[in-house]
């Protein structure tokens, strides 16, 4: 609505899981790198946590964006299930495997063969389990007993496992009873919100990615208001900003001002 106004070639401030839009700072390169890492390590667990809107998930699509160039294979659980045998099923449906087993012992065989048989062709595999923070402890414990699955002459993990979750998944795994799965755990790093500075960046970045030639122009209170209405969470940074921008646009003026961000916080609480 206001792309050509603006001069924009698209919305920079989009709900949703674009790439070509990903914020590297300094903490997003940390945590790609910190996965990668995990993952070249081929053994343990790797944990990411953060708040919601953080960009836990965009993280995760990039890693196995980068995956794809690589001879790893990603399986991402982005619904977790709240059973062992469910979860078996799903990994096969993922790998395109058969998943005909009639239980749990079954399923698991078929898991273990068919990523042994990847692994003979060079194929490391990867599985990212998205809102961890919903599996039960029992799920959780049967994750780790998973991530045991050796190839057939027993010098190689199968399975890396990332998980990645809200902060209620780092206090389900300080509990006493998950003290195996903590041993396990390679890699951690905790997604906070971004630092004032950070959301001047972010902004920036967002606009320049959207084919912005110096338009619009969010003031200095503007983008203070936004970093604190949104406490630095990027999915709810953006969904200010669009917002802010439909609102100068309105008033057909190319600055959005403290006065637009006030107008779009108070719409957005009008929805809740």
């Amino acid at each position: 609505m206001y792309l050509k106004f603006f001069g924009l070639k698209e919305k920079p401030f989009k709900i949703g899981t674009d790439l070509s839009y990903l914020y590297l700072g300094d903490q997003y390169q940390t945590a790609l790198s910190l996965l990668q890492y995990g993952i070249a390590g081929r053994d343990g667990f790797t944990v990411i946590t953060g708040e919601v809107g953080c960009g836990k998930t965009t993280i995760c699509q990039a890693l196995m964006e980068s995956a794809r160039s690589s001879k790893d294979i990603s399986i991402l659980l982005d619904n977790p299930p709240d059973n062992e045998n469910d979860l078996l099923i799903e990994i096969c449906m993922k790998l395109k495997a058969d998943h005909s087993g009639s239980g749990v012992i079954e399923n698991r065989e078929i898991v273990k063969n068919v990523l042994s048989d990847r692994l003979r062709d060079g194929k490391h595999a990867v599985l990212l389990i998205d809102e961890a923070q919903n599996l039960s402890f029992d799920m959780l414990e049967k994750v780790r007993l998973l991530s045991n699955l050796e190839s057939r002459d027993g010098r190689e993990k199968l399975l890396h496992i990332v998980l990645l979750g809200q902060p209620e998944l780092r206090k389900k795994l300080r509990s006493k009873c998950m003290r195996q799965l903590r041993q396990r755990i390679l890699v951690y790093y905790n997604l906070r919100p971004l630092k004032n500075f950070e959301v001047d960046w972010y902004i920036k970045h967002r606009l320049e990615k959207a084919g912005s030639k110096g338009f619009p122009i969010f003031t200095f209170w503007a983008k203070r208001k936004i970093f604190f209405e949104s406490r630095g969470i990027p999915r709810i940074i953006n969904n200010i900003c669009d917002k802010a921008m439909l609102s100068a646009f309105v008033n057909s003026s190319k600055i959005v001002t403290y006065k637009d961000v006030t107008k779009a916080v108070n719409d957005i609480r009008q929805l809740k």
